[in-house]
């Protein structure tokens, strides 16, 4: 056995027979390779963020913000902002509420916009020195090309709430986190680290080789409540119409599936993901 082996050997749990089903690199070219390609210009996006919870969250989290525009005939929650702008060194305007509807484009936007970098991306190894620095074991959500930004949102605020340490998402063919996400993850996005790579495969050679095991999603999969979800775990979450790519797929230890009774074969992205990912909860409580 080479050394990466033993390196990974000795990073999994100590006699754990999922080890022998480890699947290591693959040789067979993806089509979607070429596609995911480094775009430096997306690392520091500067993005909106809609809605008084994601605004007081990322106000919390001290994110980078630059100005809050303030509808300016609003009461309640906004105070709490306002307070949070001034201790933060935030600009704060008051603007009317036709004027946040047209900034937003959203009509629900609550009587707050607030402008700045949305997120400062994260490398893979800051996940994993999270999950060491809190003494677990790593829980990670691998996103392979997640379009909608209500999903990935809706992803992050489970993930959030469940435990995981981060999420990785693709450069390219991926909601990135904007405004919509924010708001979707109900201010998750402000707490949760969030990497973007060039390539999924790739990531997830890189966390095998720091003794993560990696489970896929498919039809054809175990059954989630029957797997073994305890350990170092990556659980990759498909795109809404096509699943995983092929060599992501390929390079999955473990395929897990949900029960289907209905007449519609498949569950969104982001349901799906939430029933996995508090799986993983319950069996890390049990343990």
């Amino acid at each position: 056995m080479d050394k990466n082996n033993n390196y990974r050997k000795n990073n999994s749990h100590n006699g754990d027979k999922r080890y022998n089903n480890r699947k290591f690199e693959s040789k067979k070219p993806d089509r979607r390779d070429k596609r995911e390609e480094i775009n430096e210009s997306d690392d520091y996006p500067v993005e909106m963020i809609v809605g008084r919870n994601p605004v007081i969250e990322a106000l919390k989290a001290e994110k980078p913000i630059d100005t809050i525009y303030i509808d300016k005939e609003a009461t309640g929650s906004i105070s709490v902002i306002v307070q949070l702008a001034k201790e933060r060194g935030a600009v704060i305007k008051q603007v009317s509420h036709e004027k946040l509807t047209a900034m937003s484009r959203m009509t629900n936007h609550q009587g707050v916009v607030a402008m700045g970098a949305c997120a400062k991306y994260v490398e893979i190894s800051d996940i994993l020195e999270l999950a060491k620095s809190r003494g677990e074991d790593p829980f990670i959500i691998i996103c392979d090309e997640i379009n909608d930004p209500h999903n990935l949102g809706a992803i992050i605020r489970t993930a959030e709430c469940s435990g995981a340490h981060g999420i990785i998402i693709p450069k390219r063919r991926s909601a990135s986190l904007s405004g919509t996400v924010y708001k979707t993850s109900a201010g998750a996005a402000s707490w949760l680290p969030v990497a973007r790579v060039p390539n999924i495969a790739a990531a997830i050679d890189e966390l095998k080789e720091n003794g993560v095991w990696i489970y896929g999603t498919d039809a054809k999969g175990e059954e989630y409540d029957k797997a073994n979800l305890t350990g170092p775990i990556g659980l990759v979450i498909g795109s809404e119409g096509e699943g995983m790519g092929r060599l992501v797929s390929e390079k999955c230890d473990f395929m897990l599936s949900l029960p289907l009774k209905g007449k519609v074969n498949s569950l969104n992205a982001s349901v799906a993901a939430g029933i996995f990912m508090y799986e993983v909860l319950r069996q890390r409580s049990q343990k």
